[in-house]
């Protein structure tokens, strides 16, 4: 199942001259895995048993070297993944320093991303659903947006949580440095706050700084020229939006804006809304969307912006490229950019990438071996739910633990209206790398809750192993993908195959038993459609 390890014991102490093996080679008995140099003559024997290493010691210097501040672990940056890793380090008996620039724990994610623009998408989907109740003959009044209250509530969404972070960091009796960060040595980080400067030193260090909005060349420094965070500042509703980039970040403000009256635009400079996403996934959103908004446009790229008091004029390029037309704001959403570049990596020996990733291996450390990395610095996909994983693992490895990074599966969601979730193999990869699989693709216009809900513009999808059955992926659109694919993560995870899915009774009518539907398609068992292919009924008992 390769999730066993073992030790094996070396048969003379000494010291690794030369390795023979590169991982992911096969060896066998009698493989030469590497070269020793002997031990000194002085001290232990050559057969003798090296003494165990303390559990916060392994690859770092005896001692915390002269600091303002001292700890045996210090972690840059208060995101998802740094203060998952503080907290673990703290529970495991470990001293914390936790270095963060904002105002607040949390990072990106809970002051200005997942947490606010989740709380904005949930007013979006309320707003949208009162004009869909139409259809079944309830009508509403048009609603009254309140900016400055929506605001106010979105702001206090993000203070309950991040107070609740500030509550934890005190209990764990964490010390909590504020101000920007760099390592300026390879076991100290100075910390500047406006004139004053803190330096923290370290036995080790777990690197978290993030990422930041990427940006676009030739834009006009007008604050009508958004990235994400302005966009979830809310400061006014524009009656034309201009949203650059087709991804979920873009996708996701496009559907708050959409739903507070502004008339949106989306240009995308490939030919899919989502690029990566298996394109059966996006064409509900696309389809849902295309009605609602303005124009999209895909294989189109922006090739000029001019501002004045009139708006932004913005001039396209590319196959079917719209004329030149006038937008009150525009967003740039064209991805994020690792931070790697930007926390004096060099002081310490640390290699970064020219992207600003930093490499690591299993268990998140990096060249440097006192030094370890963790979430969106290290490499896509970036994402909050990765990062907080890695956290627990690098701060496992330094407390003493045999644990590495062993995740088979990974979700993605775009919290759109429908939402997309998917997790696993993808088709776009299978066929990108030649593998193998079967498809079952369940429609949600033969579930009942779907159509209960007027929303049966959704479909599951499941991958399979053609010889094994076992699941490789799987992806779900329509409301509340994010919250159903979580099973499918689960199966992936444990070994599932399309049976174990299929034969787990999930409760009727509900949008999760599409997955169980899923997999009796993939098993030939289906009665609500016709299969693919017959095959002799199961049941629980009978299994």
């Amino acid at each position: 199942s390769d999730k066993a390890t073992m030790d094996i014991p070396a048969p003379r102490a000494g010291t690794v001259a030369e390795l023979k093996v590169a991982v992911g080679d096969t060896v066998s008995e009698g493989s030469l895995i590497l070269l020793l140099a002997p031990a000194a003559v002085d001290g232990p024997g050559p057969d003798a048993a090296a003494p165990e290493a303390p559990a916060a010691a392994a690859g770092s210097p005896a001692s915390t070297p002269e600091a303002d501040v001292r700890a045996q672990v210090a972690v840059l940056g208060a995101g998802p993944g740094g203060y998952t890793a503080a907290f673990r380090a703290a529970d495991l008996g470990l001293q914390v320093a936790l270095i963060d620039r904002g105002e607040t724990l949390g990072g990106v994610c809970l002051n200005v991303g997942c947490i606010p623009s989740k709380a904005l998408l949930h007013v979006a989907r309320v707003l949208a659903e009162s004009e869909e109740l139409s259809a079944a003959g309830v009508s509403f009044a048009r609603p009254e947006v309140d900016i400055d209250a929506l605001r106010g509530w979105k702001e206090s969404v993000v203070g309950r949580l991040t107070g609740g972070l500030d509550g934890l960091a005190r209990r764990r009796k964490l010390q909590v440095i504020r101000g920007e960060g760099r390592l300026t040595g390879p076991n100290v980080i100075t910390v500047q706050s406006g004139d004053d400067e803190t330096t923290v030193g370290f036995e080790h260090c777990i690197v978290a700084a993030g990422s930041s909005p990427a940006s676009l060349p030739g834009l006009p420094d007008d604050e009508r020229v958004m990235d994400s965070t302005g966009a979830l500042d809310i400061t006014e509703v524009p009656e034309r939006l201009l949203v650059i980039g087709g991804g979920i970040i873009g996708l996701e403000m496009a559907t708050v804006y959409d739903a507070l009256g502004s008339r949106v635009t989306v240009v995308e400079l490939m030919d899919q809304l989502i690029p990566g996403c298996d394109a059966d996934l996006v064409k509900p959103l696309h389809k849902r969307i295309a009605a609602r908004y303005e124009a999209i446009h895909l294989g189109v790229r922006v090739d000029a912006v001019t501002a004045d008091d009139d708006g932004l004029t913005v001039s396209f390029a590319g196959e079917g490229a719209p004329a030149p037309q006038t937008f009150d704001r525009i967003l740039v959403a064209v991805g994020r950019r690792p931070n790697g570049a930007g926390i004096g990596a060099e002081a310490a020996g640390i290699e970064v990438d020219d992207r600003g990733f930093i490499a690591v291996d299993g268990q998140m450390r990096t060249n440097v071996g006192h030094v370890f990395a963790i979430g969106d610095v290290v490499g896509e996909p970036m994402l909050a739910h990765k990062a907080t994983h890695e956290a627990k693992v690098a701060a496992e490895v330094i407390a003493g633990d045999d644990v590495r990074w062993d995740a088979r599966s990974i979700p993605n969601v775009a919290y759109t209206d429908p939402e997309i979730a998917w997790t696993g193999l993808t088709e776009t990869r299978a066929r990108a790398e030649g593998i193998a699989y079967e498809k079952a693709t369940f429609p949600w216009a033969a579930s009942g809750r779907s159509l209960a809900q007027g929303r049966d513009d959704g479909l599951t999808k499941l991958l399979v192993e053609p010889e094994t059955r076992r699941l490789l992926g799987a992806g779900i659109v329509g409301p509340n993908a994010g919250e159903l694919i979580a099973e499918a993560v689960h199966a992936i995870e444990v070994g599932s195959d399309a049976q174990d899915i299929g034969l787990t009774i999930h409760p009727h009518p509900t949008l999760s038993e599409t997955l169980g539907l899923a997999a009796e398609l993939a098993d030939g068992t289906i009665t609500d459609l016709m299969p693919p292919r017959a095959k002799r009924a199961s049941t629980p008992a009978a299994t």
